[in-house]
């Protein structure tokens, strides 16, 4: 028997597949999250074998919340759900030891044996979300990738310091880089430009 915890913002899917799965066999779903800190709150309390949640969620995204639990409990195996593919987004969840990914349009049964090869110790990437994560043309270091995904969320350059551990001079520093790069003369315009060009 495989246990896991469902974080997805669209109380829909979320409440399918907390149906569904059970019935594919070999699965309980111990919770449930609508957001991030949600997913985090019932990560620590339950200790799931699988930890599934959405990429895109209000508030601490899918992103925010993996790395926080992985702060906790660094082992902790995850699959994420994802609907935009981004290639920049896809690295960044690779190295914070993301095992497992596959597309929100997948069939439950599908999804319910990534679930068992992730369980086992294994990977799992959809083909179509593989593809798009090796597509690497963004001169942007992670750094600046993190501060103008910040600054697309509406974060001041206080709030990313804060958010990032960052003194407010090197996110400054950081911004100004990706203004550069990007030949922008504001960071959110470099935030948009990143974002159209699917760096973030």
């Amino acid at each position: 028997m495989t246990t896991v915890v469902l974080a997805d913002d669209e109380a829909l899917l979320r409440k399918a597949m907390a149906a569904l799965l059970p019935l594919e066999g070999g699965i309980t779903v111990l919770a449930e999250a609508e957001n991030g800190e949600g997913a985090v709150e019932a990560v620590l309390e339950h200790r799931p074998d699988v930890l599934v949640i959405d990429l895109e969620m209000p508030g601490m995204d899918g992103l925010g919340a993996v790395a926080e639990i992985r702060r906790v409990r660094p082992d902790q195996v995850i699959l994420m759900l994802t609907r935009h593919a981004r290639p920049g987004v896809l690295r960044k969840a690779l190295k914070l030891g993301v095992q497992g990914f596959v597309s929100k349009s997948a069939e439950p049964a599908h999804i319910a044996t990534v679930i068992g090869t992730l369980h086992q110790g294994k990977r799992w990437v959809d083909p179509d979300v593989s593809a798009l994560a090796v597509i690497d043309d963004c001169p942007l270091t992670d750094r600046e990738v993190d501060v103008l995904r910040a600054t697309r969320d509406g974060y001041s350059a206080a709030d990313i310091a804060g958010r990032l551990h960052l003194a407010e001079g090197t996110v400054r520093n950081y911004l100004s880089n990706a203004m550069q790069k990007t030949q922008t003369r504001t960071r959110h315009e470099a935030a948009r430009y990143a974002y159209e060009h699917d760096w973030l």
